[in-house]
């Protein structure tokens, strides 16, 4: 048997990774997992901490410290997983005596690229700035094994951070692909009054994730031909959209809802103008439900659609590209029906679950077992 503890950020789009690496593990039954999410918001001594609790990587560092030392209290640990690098900081001395797993869908020279639409601010004391470098480029040293979403990741580690390319990778986040298989559906027939093309859009931040920019192209003359279903947590754009004719706003849907996996059984296309991201998890969802997709060539979303392959890269803040291409695929059943069978196949080949994270396990065990020999 394992002890193995997982150490998850708990917000944004890691809430869906941690939810299905927990539905994965628990059917390995070699494995004794202890989870260890780590909560923005939450009401602790750090939260008390002027400078702390204005400070994301310091409270979080702080806090999975804290909850590794109480669990490694109850019960001795094989190995660690720690996702992302931030959850690393503080807990360099419990890593050099447990093997440990750094996971991360972004290096933060990585975030920097794409941080001001996350209101990031790049740059300021470049004192400050080279310590923290030196501090994360210490944490993923430090570990025995690193794993990234995406190769936009690890080119980063190794580029960067001087790390060893075989102590690296890349496997993304999985998705149950049984759970997201809704058939192949074609639509027929577009038209204004009788079945228009369903779009659907999936972005808590609906500002970053490029709502507005969709918005903006479906005004020009989407509306004709197509309705919208916008999955948001932003409740002001709920108001502002009350009454728009073709759209539906839909907020507090959690992840891996049945309702939220009904929007994409019945939707026709994935439209994700977002500003900055990394390698969203909506993305591999709408694969694995067999949309085409349009996305913007931000992070590693150009890993995740292949232009005229499973969809169109077009550019950020850019409506009328937007526009365009949802266009071609009103106009062209065809290209939609193929498309639409190219997302599922690559969400087969990259983005199945059980194998995904089986892998993770697997190089958790072979870690725990290197150390047991070379401490015999």
């Amino acid at each position: 048997m394992f002890n193995f503890g997982f150490v998850v950020e708990h917000m944004l789009g890691h809430v869906t990774h941690y939810q299905n690496l927990r539905q994965w593990t628990t059917q390995d039954p070699s494995v004794c997992p202890t989870w260890l999410p780590i909560e923005a918001d939450k009401q602790d001594i750090w939260e008390q901490m002027p400078i702390v609790r204005a400070n994301w990587s310091l409270q979080s560092s702080l806090r999975a410290r804290d909850a590794i030392r109480a669990a490694v209290y109850d019960r001795p640990l094989d190995a660690l997983f720690l996702h992302t690098q931030t959850l690393a900081l503080f807990a360099l001395p419990i890593m050099q005596r447990i093997p440990t797993v750094i996971s991360t869908d972004a290096t933060p020279l990585n975030y920097d690229s794409v941080g001001e639409a996350y209101e990031h601010k790049v740059g300021g004391n470049s004192l400050i700035e080279r310590q923290k470098f030196l501090w994360n480029r210490k944490a993923y040293h430090t570990a025995d094994a690193l794993v990234t979403w995406c190769d936009w990741a690890k080119d980063s580690l190794v580029t960067d951070y001087g790390i060893a390319a075989e102590k690296v990778s890349v496997i993304p986040p999985g998705i149950d692909l049984a759970q997201w298989d809704f058939g192949t559906k074609t639509t027929v027939n577009i038209d204004a009054t009788q079945n228009p093309l369903r779009l659907l859009f999936v972005g808590g931040d609906f500002v970053r994730k490029g709502g507005l920019t969709l918005i903006e192209a479906f005004h020009q003359g989407l509306a004709q031909d197509c309705t919208l279903d916008i999955v948001t947590k932003d409740l002001k754009i709920e108001r502002d959209l009350v009454g728009v004719e073709g759209v539906r706003v839909h907020c507090g849907l959690t992840s891996n809802s049945p309702v939220l996996k009904d929007l994409y059984a019945k939707a026709d296309v994935f439209v994700f103008p977002t500003q900055a991201d990394c390698s969203p998890i909506a993305v591999m969802e709408a694969m694995a439900a067999g949309l085409p997709v349009i996305a913007t060539d931000v992070g590693a979303l150009s890993e995740q659609v292949e232009h005229g392959v499973n969809g169109f890269i077009v550019p950020p803040r850019n409506a009328g590209a937007v526009f365009a291409a949802v266009r071609t695929l009103v106009e062209d059943e065809s290209r939609r029906h193929t498309m639409a069978i190219a997302s599922r196949r690559l969400a087969e080949e990259r983005f199945d679950g059980r194998r995904n994270y089986n892998k993770i396990l697997t190089l958790m065990k072979c870690l725990t077992e290197q150390r047991m020999i070379s401490n015999r």
